[in-house]
């Protein structure tokens, strides 16, 4: 679920602006503990720069985040929805209550500056947190994305940094007349860890023809794809090395024949002398911004 940040940077905290949940990405329940924590959240950030005692501010909960763990790279294609699921411990003080049915937690991650971000991710629904002593607890939740909902452009591809936050309503109601924001806790924390956000790949192989005589020349054509997070469709990936390697029937092991780059719509050709039966196949190391993939074997019947 995406926030993009649309304010400008405030010293020592994420600056953004959250946007509502579109109904088909989360129930009615997710999309108000989503509002109700941004609320809290922007108030934190306009008043940062503020003296402590400044009215309209939340005060610093009393919590920390650490061991954060998320998967080193998320691959994410031009519809559907991807689920990431991240772990870390909650670190807090004997007057915060986590077991507070108002209390809540959750992972997200960012793209850019922890003080400028471009974009931010987050779950649908919070963390959910199981005590593991007194004053610590071990949390659990997901970054969820819709690419069909165009949350990513494609320069999104590459290194997001991960944070967690922490909100205590103590009681108050965001949507109450009578709410007053400064008996609420917010503890937002950055740089915690990092993730790959990748455009996910495909890879196609032909081998022809088939058969083929021993001695004459087999054609191997293929093209490298990639999630174009833009226009929700699949493109060519230019100018990338892929490997084309080859297994002899009966055998579990792949060789490399040779290296060629794609083509300006990711198309891959090349050919070889056909000596003997076997699999032909395309492989791509991937980049930082799309993953490894290696295409299904294509066998030949050499005559």
């Amino acid at each position: 679920m995406r926030i993009r940040a649309t304010v400008a940077a405030v010293s020592g905290a994420l600056a953004l602006s959250a946007l509502a949940v579109p109904a088909a990405q989360a129930d009615d329940t997710a999309a108000s503990y989503r509002a109700d924590v941004a609320k809290v959240r922007q108030a934190a950030l306009a008043a940062s720069d503020r003296a402590p005692a400044a009215a309209g501010k939340p005060y610093a909960l009393n919590v920390s985040f650490s061991n954060f763990k998320i998967a080193k790279a998320v691959k994410v294609g031009t519809t559907g929805h991807v689920a990431t699921t991240v772990t870390y411990t909650l670190t807090h003080g004997a007057d915060v209550k986590i077991t507070a049915a108002d209390f809540v937690t959750d992972p997200f991650i960012y793209r850019g500056s922890a003080t400028a971000p471009d974009n931010m991710l987050y779950g649908n629904k919070p963390a959910k947190c199981t005590a593991t002593s007194a004053t610590t607890a071990t949390c659990k939740g997901t970054i969820d994305v819709y690419p069909g909902a165009h949350e990513l452009i494609n320069a999104d591809a590459g290194t997001w940094r991960a944070a967690a936050e922490a909100t205590a309503f103590n009681g108050q109601d965001p949507d109450g007349e009578t709410f007053d924001i400064t008996k609420v806790g917010y503890k937002s924390q950055s740089g915690l860890g990092s993730t790959l956000m990748q455009r996910s790949s495909k890879l196609t192989v032909n081998a022809s023809p088939e058969p083929v005589k021993k001695g004459k020349t087999i054609t191997v054509t293929g093209k490298l794809s990639r999630a174009n997070w833009e226009d929700n469709k699949d493109h060519g990936y230019t100018n990338q090395p892929v490997k084309l390697q080859f297994r002899k029937k009966n055998s579990d092991t792949y060789t490399t024949v040779r290296t060629i780059k794609t083509n300006a719509t990711g198309e891959l050709k090349t050919t070889v002398k056909a000596t003997q039966d076997g699999y032909f196949r395309y492989t791509f190391a991937g980049t930082t911004t799309t993953p490894a993939v290696t295409a299904a074997g294509d066998f030949v019947d050499v005559q």
